[in-house]
């Protein structure tokens, strides 16, 4: 979730591991989240966090999943949301931050493309000789009557 602290004060991770790489089992996981492993299991049996799994199906939580269960107990103890609640908020948080991500990659990408119009335009610019052109003396004269018959 965004703007959340989800890693703990000290906590290093193995070579190639990060605060989403799968790696507690269910009850290293309950007691780092101060719930039973029961309530793990249901709360993945509802979708409100879903961790990862081992090819034999053991399940395994990342600290990101971790912080996600303090503030499922949090919103649910705290602020007496009930689980259908919860969902939706966690729901609508991951939606939040894939906009942000998207508006991030936008942002990006206009940048460049603004960036590469102002060499563009500065390589044509360059490219202007700076010596007189000649230009053709001839005048014509063009004369427009609209047609009053269209209406």
């Amino acid at each position: 979730m965004a703007g959340r602290r989800t890693s703990e004060p000290g906590f290093g991770f193995p070579p190639g591991a990060n605060e989403d790489t799968p790696m507690f089992v269910i009850s290293v996981a309950a007691q780092l989240s101060g719930l039973h492993a029961q309530t793990l299991r249901s709360y993945d049996r509802l979708g409100l966090v879903s961790p990862g799994r081992t090819p034999a199906g053991g399940r395994r939580y990342s600290l990101r999943d971790i912080a996600l269960l303090r503030e499922v107990q949090r919103l649910s103890q705290e602020e007496g949301v009930n689980l259908a609640g919860i969902k939706r908020i966690i729901e609508l948080e991951n939606e939040v931050d894939a906009l942000r991500a998207k508006v991030q990659e936008l942002t990006e990408e206009v940048a460049a493309a603004h960036a590469a119009a102002e060499q563009a335009a500065a390589r044509i610019h360059a490219s202007y000789r700076r010596d007189l052109v000649p230009v053709r003396q001839e005048t014509a004269l063009v004369v427009w009557k609209p047609d009053r018959k269209r209406r």
